[in-house]
């Protein structure tokens, strides 16, 4: 299936251009900057394949050698793909960004999520200082128990070695008052991290310009 075959709402181009870049998936931002795919695989499938079988990180560190000599990629592809890492590595060293507060967790999600005219649930992963190590957002829609499960909120934080993590998500009204729901997500979340060794350290409802603490639901 090639990528115009997919619905517009589901082609990476689109949705970059819809609900951000900071919403898709690698393997969408990957077929991005890949343009298209080859006669056997449209470049989504093809930039699955490429995350599958070498990872981000392996992708990052291969020549343009190494790169031509997977299938589906050519020159093109591989200059594209090392010139995109090579600036991100040409960036400056970001600022380490601690957590010690609702309101340092708050000021770290808002610019992130709280513009958003969805409702998104982001997990930040922190060090044992709540040094952050980075973030994902897992998932888009109404917030509830069965949408945000507990394998996908700690996938990234194991992943990345994470003391603990807290969680935030947008409430596209303006208004930050926890639903129930929120609050059982809470509760759901912080009995899973128990299991896993995991703290979830907070849980915000953020906007752009305030937010407030979810307590987790008795």
């Amino acid at each position: 299936m090639r990528i115009k075959d997919l619905l517009v709402r589901e082609r990476p181009r689109e949705r970059l251009y819809t609900v951000g870049a900071a919403s898709l998936s690698e393997a969408e931002l990957l077929a991005i900057l890949l343009r298209n795919g080859s006669r056997k695989e449209n470049a989504l499938v093809l930039a699955q394949r490429l995350l599958a079988e070498h990872s981000l990180e392996g992708l990052s560190r291969a020549s343009v050698q190494e790169l031509c000599g997977i299938d589906g990629i050519g020159l093109a592809k591989a200059s594209q793909v090392i010139a995109a890492f090579e600036l991100v590595r040409r960036l400056p060293r970001r600022e380490i960004v601690k957590i010690t507060s609702a309101a340092d967790a708050a000021a770290y999600c808002q610019p992130l999520i709280g513009h958003l005219e969805q409702e998104h649930f982001l997990v930040v992963w922190l060090d044992v200082r709540n040094q952050v190590l980075g973030h994902e957002i897992i998932t888009k829609g109404l917030v509830d128990s069965s949408l945000v499960h507990p394998r996908e909120v700690f996938r990234g934080a194991l992943k990345a070695n994470a003391s603990s993590v807290l969680v935030a998500h947008n409430h596209p009204s303006g208004d930050v008052s926890p639903s129930p729901e929120d609050e059982e997500v809470t509760r759901v979340l912080r009995e899973s991290g128990k299991l896993l060794g995991v703290q979830v350290l907070d849980h915000l409802v953020v906007v752009k310009d305030k937010y407030s603490k979810v307590t987790p639901a008795c």
